[in-house]
């Protein structure tokens, strides 16, 4: 694992937001709603670069690809459908079908990819869970996806529809990190990453001697005021 990727380990996914919000000015901190945990390890974060897929609907002119014997390692498997696929609102994809199983996440683990995301339908949910496989995804199904989608396009850009009426991208090599609060994306194209871990440990740090001013009986506003005048030196 990069030195990089073991220190955003040791972050939550509520402080990379705060991060990507305080020093880059990120509204959403990165944020990707919507998205449940359904396997893993509950006290540390997974963290990979992106490694994006993309289903379109089964009579798409594109011929099916492989994606999942291909994944490189220390890579974070990213899912999603084509934008006409999606929803605003919950089920937040038109498809019933599930896009990722158990299978896959074998396949996956044993490449030594770190999790797996999926904006759509997951099922095998048992079989994540005895891998220790991180896999988040938008809901549950249990009928395979091959008469309703297909793979047709690996490492391109990933447009998802949240439900604030955006439409983000996830490009391929994006950092991805997440834990039991959900999924949050790095932009690695405007993210300098060695500038906001920094940032992130010191603010972390802030956020800890907050703590113990609150547990003293410390106004919070007046500690968080006072405290965090030492983040401004992180912001350039």
């Amino acid at each position: 694992m990069t030195n990089n990727l073991r220190k955003l380990q040791n972050f939550t996914t509520c402080d990379v937001s705060d991060g990507l919000l305080n020093k880059y000015n990120i509204n959403d901190g990165g944020f990707f709603p919507n998205l449940q945990m359904w396997s893993g390890p509950q006290n540390q974060a997974t963290v990979g670069r992106a490694y994006t897929v993309l289903f379109a609907p089964k009579d798409d002119p594109r011929p099916e690809v492989n994606y999942i014997d291909h994944i490189p390692a220390e890579s974070f498997v990213v899912v999603a459908v084509t934008q006409p696929l999606q929803l605003e609102y919950a089920p937040y994809v038109r498809i019933t079908q599930a896009l990722y199983g158990g299978l896959m996440s074998t396949r996956a683990q044993y490449l030594k990819a770190c999790g797996t995301v999926v904006f759509g339908r997951i099922r095998d949910v048992d079989e994540h869970k005895n891998l220790n496989f991180p896999v988040f995804s938008y809901s549950l199904g249990t009928c395979a996806a091959k008469q309703a989608v297909k793979p047709v396009a690996i490492n391109e850009p990933l447009h998802v529809l949240t439900s604030d009426s955006e439409v983000n991208t996830i490009h391929p090599g994006d950092y991805i990190i997440g834990d039991k609060h959900g999924i949050v994306r790095i932009p690695a194209a405007s993210v300098e990453i060695t500038e906001l871990i920094t940032y992130i440990e010191k603010s972390v740090e802030v956020d800890d001697l907050v703590m113990e001013d609150i547990k003293s009986g410390k106004p919070a506003k007046l500690s968080q005021k006072e405290r965090r005048v030492v983040l401004k030196d992180f912001m350039s």
